[in-house]
């Protein structure tokens, strides 16, 4: 593919982020930069703490070299004066003609100045850029008092800047009180009570009708109520327009009160035109803060790569900052207005604190929050709001300090107490600390106690976060230990298996532990054994450490059955396979189920059975599909390029290397993959532990997502990987959460808790932090070939076949058991209708 010519106009803090991430991405674009500024991108978030002493220098987001070493070709001081979209070229004032294949405008907004009659005066300024800096310091130089027009974000930065200077200042506002959008009206009359305290004096309900010639001062500012005020400088912040003028120009589709028209993908209405930042209208709204910016920017590079990311689709506008020294946090619906919302009013004049929340009218979800004077709870009710959490039975006690003291820290702790945490037993986080409170101060306590995390184990992680938190709240000293028979965590024990090369969970009890064990560390020495042996777990030494589903290799429902699942690599199953996966089916009376995953499965079949049932299945060309192991579960796909006239890549036979590699690998949970054939993601890729997507240069690879009762999206790891490439990140990326995972953490979890997240993750996996990724890859390489079918080396040892016996000596069933069906009605169709099918395929096959 020949190189595309990328064109960025506008160089702010979100065309800056734009090219970075466009770099990081490696597609050997040839990307120009047009910046209107003579300078490279700057931190204009923080633009007042030049008159704090901050070097305009400290500001810079990038330099020249940086974009030379990216081999980015930057322009400055020269802005773009017409585009033009039937010749594909951009020209600037000075004459630069520039052509590109994608466009992207990152133009941003100019401050909104008051069409106020004298508004032209020398001394009359505006707020925004580094050279606004220079004029307002310029002025101040021979100013004693100085106001600003607009008691807005910036308006009130605008008003640290004066005050910085030494300026008597002012802030004049045209509406009744300050940050009118993000503040309710208690929570601007606290703000503005905390900054008059400061020495700044704040004029609300304001409406400026002509500035002209003062007495005692340079200026005189005349009001509608026929009010005046004198000052030496006048700073108009009073808001932001977006700069679509090249938009206008060029004949892009722009808004009713201005702003270039854009998708979801931050595509205008020329598809080969994108913009984003504050020069861009989605949904009818700019959005005038930097992040929201950067995930437009994030966007745009997505789309512009193929890489497909996550699509625009609005922002959350909650804020959280320091004016004028004043915390002041806003979120969500901060005024209140979703119908049948309540309010939660904490204030307190002394302090000079008010505090709100907005609940949804049945007081359970957070809708919006107002912080003036203390923002120390905005994290965690930023989590509360954006998480959909449940609050507390008592809203109000996450803002009054002397009856809850605050919300709870993020992480278990964030959790409402009726937060279910077992849902086996049905036990719940107030569970647990009423048990702690109640004198247990052990996990081992608190599983007696609750017997939380004695079902199906799922809970165990959180359940263990939970306890160490709230013991460590209490003073208590924690214990990591992974049980009270080894004094080591799990990846402590698995450092220790690999190098000591130990076999066997007696020959590890013997050399580290104490006791006979437990059902905590036996299944997770059996699981760290199996990833770094890949033995068979049936083996004598192994068999008894199984929990039910591995000791009988099926899972066990609900009616004391089991299910047989064989492995389908890929959704791909041939005609004479799906015979006998029916005929099986009718001969052992199973209940059948096509899943999500792409496999089979039977259902109802006796312990006694398994053998019987698998020795077709195998003798058919069937292996087991580890549906009761925490292992590799499935790689789902979609038929990809060799059917779907989207697909850019065979995802069916990916699926297929991929599935077939890992089958055998044994983690600290149950591991799920999928293969897409295109960005369409037809195949649900970014919701498994590990995901591949093609795309027209290669697989984009994402990892640590998750399905479940908390769906987490996984994230963009690495893109355009040749398939050696791929399948060596997936090696080290598998064998590093298994090596350092605790036991039934799954990969999201894993993830989250990693410090640094998944920037360090790519540092470990793709960069060799470490330096174990030639390690990481041989012991996956040793887990690759060891791999056995356990359903075929059980069916092949009769001393394995006898434990599936109902009785110990005799191979009989014991007829007083009798299984009865109580939802006949869940099955596609009655067992004569099903007798009736299966006789039908068994005729076909003959």
């Amino acid at each position: 593919m020949s190189k595309r010519e990328i064109v960025v106009v506008g160089n702010g803090m979100v065309g800056h982020h734009f090219v970075e991430t466009l770099v990081k991405a490696g597609t050997g674009d040839r990307i120009t930069v047009i910046g209107g500024e003579p300078r490279p991108a700057y931190d204009r978030v923080h633009l007042s703490d030049v008159f704090a002493g901050r070097s305009p220098e400290d500001l810079a987001m990038t330099t020249r070299e940086t974009y030379k070493s990216w081999d980015v070709s930057a322009h400055f001081g020269d802005p773009v004066a017409i585009i033009d979209r039937d010749k594909k070229v951009v020209i600037t004032e000075g004459g630069q003609r520039f052509a590109y294949d994608k466009l992207v405008m990152a133009t941003g907004s100019y401050p909104f100045v008051p069409p106020v009659p004298g508004h032209e005066h020398k001394r009359c300024l505006t707020y925004r850029t580094i050279d606004d800096l220079g004029d307002i310091r310029s002025k101040a130089k021979d100013s004693k008092i100085g106001v600003v027009v607009g008691g807005g974000l910036l308006g009130l930065e605008c008003a640290n800047a004066l005050k910085n200077l030494g300026l008597e200042t002012h802030v004049v506002e045209f509406a009744p009180g300050l940050m009118g959008v993000q503040l309710d009206d208690g929570g601007s009359a606290m703000l503005r009570r905390k900054i008059e305290e400061l020495g700044v004096t704040v004029h609300t309900s304001k409406n400026t009708k002509q500035i002209v010639a003062g007495e005692a001062c340079a200026l005189r500012m005349e009001f509608a109520d026929d009010s005046a005020l004198e000052t030496d400088m006048i700073v108009f912040s009073a808001g932001i327009r977006p700069w679509d003028q090249l938009g206008r120009d060029c004949g892009l589709e722009v808004g009713e009160r201005g702003g270039i028209v854009i998708d979801q993908k931050c595509r205008t209405s020329d598809s080969d035109i994108y913009a984003i930042g504050e020069c861009a209208l989605w949904g009818g709204r700019i959005f005038g803060l930097v992040a929201p910016g950067y995930r437009m920017a994030e966007t745009a590079a997505g789309a512009i790569t193929s890489t497909e990311g996550a699509l625009f689709q609005g922002a959350d506008m909650s804020t959280k900052l320091k004016l004028l020294g004043v915390d002041v946090g806003s979120i969500g619906d901060a005024h209140g207005r979703t119908e049948g919302a309540m309010s939660f009013v904490f204030s307190d004049q002394r302090e000079n604190v008010y505090k709100r929340l907005v609940t949804s009218a049945d007081g359970k979800l957070l809708l919006g929050a107002v912080l003036v004077g203390d923002c120390d709870d905005y994290d965690t009710l930023l989590q509360y709001y954006l998480n959909g959490i449940e609050l507390p039975g008592d809203p109000q006690a996450l803002i009054l300090p002397s009856v809850g003291g605050g919300p709870i820290a993020l992480g278990v702790a964030a959790l409402p107490m009726t937060a279910s945490i077992c849902s086996c037993h049905n036990v719940t986080k107030g569970d647990i600390v009423a048990a702690i409170d109640g004198g247990c101060c052990t996990l081992g306590d608190v599983k007696s106690s609750t017997k939380a995390s004695t079902g199906c184990g799922g809970c165990a992680a959180m359940l263990k976060n939970l306890v160490d938190d709230e013991l460590t709240s209490r003073g208590v000293e924690v214990d990591t230990s992974i049980c009270e028979h080894f004094p080591y965590t799990r990846q402590d024990i698995y450092g220790i298996v690999r190098v000591e090369n130990i076999r066997s969970f007696d020959e590890l009890l013997d050399k580290h532990g104490r006791g006979h064990g437990c059902d905590i560390c036996k299944p997770a020495v059996a699981s760290i054994l199996a990833s770094c042996w890949n033995d068979y777990v049936l083996e004598e030494q192994h068999s008894s450490l199984q929990d039910t589903n591995d000791r009988f290799l099926a899972n066990l429902q609900k009616d004391g059955t089991y299910s047989v699942v064989p492995r389908v690599a890929g959704g791909e199953i041939t005609a004479e396979k799906l015979i006998v996966l029916g005929a099986v089916a009718k001969k052992y009376d199973l209940y059948t189920k096509i899943t999500g995953g792409q496999r089979i499965d039977l259902f109802g079949a006796r312990m006694e059975q398994l053998p019987a049932i698998w020795r077709e299945l195998v003798d058919a060309g069937f292996e087991t599909g580890h549906a009761y192991g925490k292992a590799l579960r499935t790689v789902k796909s979609c038929v990809g390029s060799t059917w779907c006239r989207y697909g850019v890549q065979d995802s069916v036979g990916m699926a297929i290397v991929v599935e077939n590699r890992y089958k055998g690998l044994r983690s600290p949970h149950k591991l799920k993959s999928a293969v897409s054939g295109c960005t369409r993601e037809c195949a649900e890729a970014q919701s498994k532990d590990f995901g591949v997507i093609a795309t027209e240069n290669g697989w984009n690879l994402y990892v640590c997502g998750n399905g479940g009762m908390k769906p987490r999206h996984a994230d963009l790891f690495a893109t355009d990987l040749d398939d050696e490439t791929l399948i060596k990140y997936i090696d080290r990326f598998l064998m590093f959460y298994v090596k350092t995972a605790d036991r039934l953490q799954r990969t999201s979890v894993w993830m989250d808790n990693l410090e640094g997240g998944l920037d360090y993750l790519k540092e470990v996996i793709i960069e060799d932090k470490l330096g174990i990724c030639a390690e990481l890859e041989a012991q996956m390489q040793l887990v690759v070939d060891a791999y056995q079918c356990e359903w075929t080396t059980t069916i092949n040892d009769p001393v394995k076949v006898a434990q599936f016996n109902h009785f110990v000596n005799a191979d009989a069933p014991d007829s007083n058991v009798v299984f009865v069906r109580e939802r006949e009605q869940i099955r596609p169709a009655r067992p004569d209708e099903r007798e009736d099918l299966a006789q039908d395929v068994l005729a076909t096959a003959s």
